[in-house]
């Protein structure tokens, strides 16, 4: 077998790659950037205690609530409205009250009467005797 020629091989380059710390630093300002730009799409959070509203029928109207946020925790806990705090029905009760806020709309695809009640299946006034 020939002997194959010795030849000197020259010291690689080593180029700095990103490391693990360079990685996770790029990782934490992503995230950031993220819940920043995120912020403010949520429900406020908000304290209320709406246990003296919900399922005691009609026991307050928009008058009784000092802020839009408690209105609308008491209609979020109970979207069928006996209090008429939604009255015109948009999911947003007593948009009128002062801050705080919290205009996350309260889904409602029923009917309900003058009284609060829900409408399961509403009058067809062709149908009327």
């Amino acid at each position: 077998m020939p002997k194959q020629p010795h030849t000197h091989h020259q010291a690689r380059v080593h180029r700095q790659r990103p490391g693990r710390r360079t990685a996770i630093a790029v990782v934490g300002v992503i995230a950031a950037i993220t819940l920043t730009a995120c912020a403010g799409k949520e429900a406020p959070e908000h304290a209320f205690d709406v246990a003296p509203y919900v399922q005691k029928g009609h026991v307050a109207d928009c008058g009784a609530f000092k802020a839009q946020a408690d209105a609308q925790a008491v209609l979020r806990a109970d979207a069928l409205d006996p209090n008429g705090l939604d009255r015109d029905g948009d999911g947003i009760a007593c948009p009128a009250l002062p801050a705080p806020t919290d205009k996350k709309r309260v889904h409602r695809d029923f009917m309900t009467d003058v009284d609060g009640a829900p409408i399961s299946d509403p009058a067809d006034p062709s149908q009327a005797e």
